[in-house]
C-alpha cells in the first residue's frame, strides 16, 4: 500500500478526507439472522476488534448496543422497526433513496464529542447476491467496513477480504491499515490527508 492508496481510501466522494476510528468499546446486537449466523457475525467483530487491540463490551452507557446490524428482504421491513427513526435521521427519506438505488447494503455512523466513531448502524437487504455469499464472508466484510469511517469507494473495484487455502481471510494490507489506524498515538479522527503519510509510517514498522 502506497500513501495515496491510504489517503484513497478515506478520501469522500467530495474530496474531502475523513478518517474516524471507534472511540468507545464495541456493542454489537444483530437483527433478522438465527442463532448460528447471529454467532459467526459476533466472531467476525471479535476477531477484527482483536487484530485493532480495540476493545468490546456487553452494553453501552448511552445506547446500550452502539454497532446495529439489520437484516431485511426488503428495505420497508426498517420503517416498521420501533423508534429507528428517532435513532437515524429522515429515515423514510432514506428508505425511499435506498429502494430507487437498488442497493443492498447502508451504513450510518455517529460520532462523539472528540470525532470518534461513536455508534454505527449497518442496514443489509438480503438480495440475490448477498444471499449467495457465505455467513462467515458476510460477517467478516461489514465488521471490516464498520470499525472505520472508509470511504464509500473505498471498495468498490477490490474487496477488504482474500482467499487463502480454501479459507476467507482479512487482506494482509487492509489488516496492517487497521492496526496502524487504532495505535494509541494516532488520532481518533482526522481531516488532514497528511494523516495517510503517518498511517503508512505505522504500517512499515515491525510488528
Amino acid at each position: 500500500m502506497t500513501a495515496q492508496d491510504i489517503e484513497a481510501a478515506f478520501t469522500r466522494s467530495d474530496g474531502a478526507y475523513a478518517f474516524a476510528r471507534w472511540g468507545r468499546p464495541i456493542v454489537p446486537v444483530v437483527f433478522g439472522v438465527d442463532d448460528t449466523t447471529l454467532g459467526v457475525i459476533k466472531g467476525a467483530f471479535e476477531a477484527v476488534c482483536a487484530l485493532a487491540g480495540h476493545a468490546m463490551a456487553d452494553t453501552d452507557p448511552e445506547l446500550g448496543a452502539n454497532c446495529m446490524m439489520f437484516f431485511v428482504r426488503d428495505w420497508a421491513e426498517l420503517a416498521a422497526v420501533p423508534n429507528l427513526d428517532r435513532l437515524v435521521p429522515d429515515l423514510a427519506a432514506l428508505l425511499a433513496r435506498l429502494e430507487a438505488a437498488g442497493a443492498n447494503q447502508y451504513r450510518i455512523f455517529r460520532f462523539g464529542e472528540a470525532g470518534g466513531i461513536g455508534a454505527c448502524f449497518v442496514f443489509l437487504r438480503m438480495d440475490e447476491h448477498l444471499g449467495d455469499v457465505p455467513a462467515d464472508t458476510l460477517a467478516l466484510s461489514q465488521a471490516v467496513q464498520s470499525m472505520l469511517l472508509w470511504s464509500e469507494n473505498a471498495f468498490g473495484a477490490r474487496s477488504p477480504l482474500a482467499v487463502a487455502d480454501n479459507t476467507t481471510v482479512l487482506r494482509p494490507d487492509i489488516a496492517a491499515l487497521i492496526r496502524a489506524a487504532y495505535d494509541p498515538v494516532m488520532p481518533a479522527m482526522a481531516r488532514d490527508p497528511s494523516h495517510a503519510l503517518r498511517l503508512l509510517a505505522r504500517m512499515e514498522r515491525p510488528q
